[in-house]
């Protein structure tokens, strides 16, 4: 009963915020011709909320909006939105060769590698910067400190977090590869574990373990990827469509991206109700620590920073580290297709 209360109070709340602005209603795309499909397919991650204690690789929080878009697809016309259980890594790559997902939410630089790997994706929006911050302990003062330590990493070598460590390494003059011990941990133990051990002296925190070290007192944050720059002005978490999606029906492929963004908006302007809703629906487990997260995260840039310049920052850095075969130009003209997105800006202006 609660949980159908929360989804009332949420239809309520994009009511609330306005049916043209937020819903979107038929006479908002009136002009547009009808959707060539109305079935929709995104993923949902088996075992979704995950205990930090066992290794916490994933959390759904900074993808609130691929989970909040349901009726605000519906309102778009999708009568069929499936959630297809996929695990990330590889099986996220296969789901999309496979024609199996339509849409889902990547980090940057994944999705830069899997386009070089010829992964059938489409780049369409940036959703947000500032999943990540770098934790280190007290003494180390900063990112060059690292020289010569211990960082450990979940994923093992070329997952976003050692690409995103080994990023901010180079910028400072570290050379990653030579002279930073990479740790990978297993589902025994995780980075996070390592690191309140002492084991080791960093590691990349995600969603919610910043907030739950720094609620501990233990560590400290020397790259927060939502506040420090360059980190802030590029992406982290950005969408993408199935290829032959978006080239067959461009109509649904607006509309799907519509849906998101509006999504998107809603997380920044009303974080209490979002927080609220995936608890209740079991996509997180803590709602101070979802509120906390989403009131963090900042949502409400994805009209201000230039997606392609994200993209181009990763790729110029997975190429200078010689993990790419394809230039990156070549990968965003081949990979990347912004027309939806500057439509839709100029469409929901804040």
């Amino acid at each position: 009963m609660h949980v159908m209360q929360s989804r009332r109070d949420f239809l309520t709340t994009l009511s609330a915020v306005g049916a043209a602005g937020v819903l979107g209603t038929r006479a908002s795309f009136a002009d547009e011709a009808a959707l060539e499909t109305t079935t929709i397919r995104l993923r949902r991650e088996p075992g979704m909320v995950k205990l930090l204690d066992q290794g916490v690789v994933e959390n759904p929080i900074c993808i609130a909006p691929q989970y909040m878009a349901e009726e605000l697809l519906s309102a778009e016309g999708f009568t069929e939105i499936r959630y297809v259980s996929v695990q990330g890594g590889p099986a996220y790559s296969q789901a999309f060769e496979h024609r199996e997902l339509d849409f889902g939410l990547m980090f940057a630089p994944g999705i830069v590698r899997r386009l070089d790997a010829g992964v059938p994706i489409t780049v369409l929006a940036g959703i947000h910067p500032g999943c990540f911050e770098l934790f280190a302990h007290e003494h180390i003062r900063g990112v060059a400190d690292l020289k010569g330590k211990q960082v450990g990493i979940h994923e093992g070598p070329g997952s976003p977090p050692q690409l995103y460590v080994s990023i901010m390494a180079a910028h400072v003059g570290v050379d990653p590869e030579k002279e930073i011990k990479w740790i990978t941990t297993d589902d025994v133990a995780s980075p996070m574990e390592l690191f309140v051990q002492g084991k080791i002296y960093a590691f990349l925190a995600f969603v919610p373990q910043p907030q739950q070290l720094r609620a501990r007192k233990i560590g400290r944050a020397i790259v927060n990827m939502a506040l420090d720059r360059p980190w802030s002005h590029y992406y982290c978490c950005m969408l993408v469509g199935e290829r032959e999606f978006v080239r067959n029906y461009p109509v649904a492929t607006k509309r799907a991206v519509r849906a998101i963004l509006k999504a998107t908006d809603l997380c920044a302007t009303e974080p209490a109700r979002v927080a609220r809703r995936l608890v209740d629906e079991g996509f997180a487990q803590n709602y101070e620590y979802g509120l906390q997260i989403l009131n963090e995260l900042p949502y409400d840039v994805w009209r201000e920073l230039d997606p392609e310049d994200s993209f181009r920052f990763y790729a110029l850095w997975l190429h200078e580290f010689g993990q790419l075969e394809s230039t990156p130009n070549a990968l965003i003209a081949e990979g990347t297709d912004w027309r939806f997105l500057n439509e839709l800006k100029r469409e929901l202006k804040a």
